[in-house]
């Protein structure tokens, strides 16, 4: 009987609204530039929705990535299993119960779940999501580049009070596909080209960073690499094999993906897409690379959302993950930006070394109460990934030293504590800077980032088989410093030790040994009186622009080769 009266409740309160609350009340919902609505949509079209379920013993979980993480610990390197991780954060049989059993009574159908069972998607028609979801007004939206369909809801939903304890948010209301901040910069001006390289190939960052042809994949380890992709965009096999043919001559390397996960389209490579796989290839050569692709996905889905679903739903992945998404931290909800984080908490607890890009926007700028303040973006401010930022030449012609790319993002997160890793580091940063922006721009006591850089300007790049020259931001970076750290993982596998898994606590720990220390040139930030366009600058040392630095490959891979 009292079951009964619980699901009589919860379906009273799914179609009064009343005794409810809003999950997410502090998500942005204007909608993105170039964006436009197309109109209600169809109260019989169908949906997927995804409900992110409260997770158990998460202080825990942070006690266990410190451990298997930090190299003074006797845990280290000995990385839960998704079965480990599944145990420990499953929701709780009342939180499972309870979700469900709302979800039935609203007619939700194909409901399906991962294997650590805090996510659940489900199919409804729109006139059953807006039941479910009161205040939610589902429209069609189009917009960026690819012109890409969605479903979003203008308004904000609400859920039952009784839900409270049991539902983090639900996925594929607000958020909107990211775009991507990769340009194309005119090509700088030289006269005659004696000794001279004409942009960033594979040929120019091997020798940047000190690689020698020898420093590839074996070929025989059970070693892999991925990159992820949100854009509405793809990469073509035969962009990848043209590019390998112009520029991996040198090096041994593998012409072809070894996996997607995910639909890849038909439509035209983009520049984002083929410049990921590239580059993880070329500098990570010779390592099976996957390739995580959302195109093709229901236009209710949010593609980031559905790849960190993947995470936890496959117990074999790839070592080394390259991104490059990323938000304004001011625009998601608290919910979703921590629960987001738990996830990648969870991936850190595996062993798998997540890289971000920093960013293109330097230290970023917005107005809060009519004062400008630096703008740190999400996950790049996560405190469990490693973060990379982005460097130029100082000769923009001459394999030389590394300067500040002016565009390379940085900074303090609002929302994440300095982590205890990094503490040292950023104290002594913010103690000795001789060109510190005035505190009220940023949050000094905030997770600091980026944690390391690479080459992030001018790079070459095949898209529909055309080369490409100039193209610049930290998604060139990123992919290159995920696979140096692949190399890496081949020699730790092939010596009989774990994958380096998150990198963060160990490169703190090393002072940043092995990387080749940036220290001119300062990132863009707020075009007003104050600071005048400049935000955080480089130094020796950490900085929140270069991190601890680029690579130095031999000497990386002695400082990171033993346990």
């Amino acid at each position: 009987m009292g079951l009964q009266a619980c699901l009589l409740g919860l379906f009273a309160l799914i179609l009064s609204g009343k005794c409810s609350y809003s999950p997410e009340p502090d998500q942005r919902r204007t909608l993105p530039p170039g964006w436009v609505s197309l109109g209600r949509a169809d109260p019989e079209e169908e949906l997927s929705l995804t409900f992110a379920l409260r997770q158990q013993n998460l202080e825990r979980l942070s006690e266990l990535v410190q451990a298997v993480s930090d190299p003074n610990s006797p845990q280290y390197g000995k990385y839960l299993t998704l079965e480990n991780v599944a145990d420990l954060v499953r929701p709780s049989p009342l939180t499972l119960h309870t979700v469900q059993k709302w979800l039935l009574a609203a007619g939700a159908q194909k409901c399906h779940s991962v294997i650590t069972q805090d996510f659940l998607t489900c199919w409804l028609s729109i006139r059953q999501a807006e039941l479910l979801l009161p205040g939610a007004e589902f429209h069609h939206y189009v917009g960026g580049p690819t012109e890409t369909h969605v479903v979003r809801s203008p308004r904000p939903y609400q859920l039952p009070q009784a839900l409270a304890p049991h539902v983090d948010f639900v996925g594929g209301l607000h958020r909107f596909p990211p775009t991507s901040s990769l340009r194309q910069r005119p090509e700088p001006q030289v006269t005659g080209t004696v000794g001279l390289h004409l942009g960033v190939t594979p040929s120019v960052i091997r020798k940047r960073y000190n690689l020698t042809s020898q420093d590839v994949g074996s070929g025989i380890s059970n070693n892999s690499q991925a990159c992820a992709q949100f854009l509405e965009q793809y990469f073509h096999d035969s962009d990848l094999a043209q590019f390998m043919r112009l520029f991996g001559g040198n090096f041994a390397h593998q012409a072809s993906v070894t996996r997607v996960v995910g639909q890849q389209g038909r439509g035209r490579a983009g520049i984002e897409a083929s410049l990921d796989v590239q580059y993880l290839m070329s500098a990570g050569a010779n390592i099976s690379t996957w390739v995580y692709s959302s195109p093709g996905r229901h236009e209710g889905q949010e593609p980031f959302l559905q790849w960190l679903m993947l995470l936890s739903n496959e117990s074999a992945l790839p070592h080394v993950h390259t991104v490059s998404y990323g938000d304004e931290e001011d625009s998601l909800s608290s919910a979703y930006i921590q629960r987001v984080n738990t996830e990648l908490m969870k991936a850190a607890a595996r062993g798998l070394t997540l890289l971000f890009a920093s960013g293109d926007s330097g230290a970023g700028c917005w107005s809060v109460s009519g004062r400008h303040q630096f703008r740190p973006t999400f996950p790049a401010s996560s405190p469990y990934v490693t973060t990379v930022g982005g460097t130029s030449f100082q000769e923009p012609f001459l394999i030389t030293n590394e300067i500040v790319d002016y565009i390379s993002g940085g900074g303090f997160s609002n929302v994440f504590p300095r982590p205890s890793y990094q503490e040292e580091a950023v104290a002594k940063f913010l103690s000795s800077s001789p060109h510190l922006p005035p505190s009220s721009y940023f949050n000094a006591s905030g997770r600091a980032y980026p944690d390391v850089a690479a080459l992030s300007d001018g790079y070459w790049v095949v898209s529909n088989r055309v080369p490409i020259p100039w193209v610049s931001g930290t998604s060139a970076s990123t992919p290159v410093f995920g696979g140096l750290l692949s190399l890496i993982n081949e020699h730790r596998i092939l010596s009989g030790h774990p994958p380096l898994g998150f990198l963060n606590p160990r490169l703190y720990q090393q002072h940043g040994a092995g990387l080749f220390d940036v220290t001119h040139g300062c990132h863009a930030s707020c075009l007003d009186e104050e600071v005048e366009g400049q935000g955080f600058c480089s130094g020796p040392g950490w900085d929140p622009v270069t991190g601890w630095g680029t690579p130095n490959f031999p000497a990386l891979l002695k400082t990171l080769l033993n346990p």
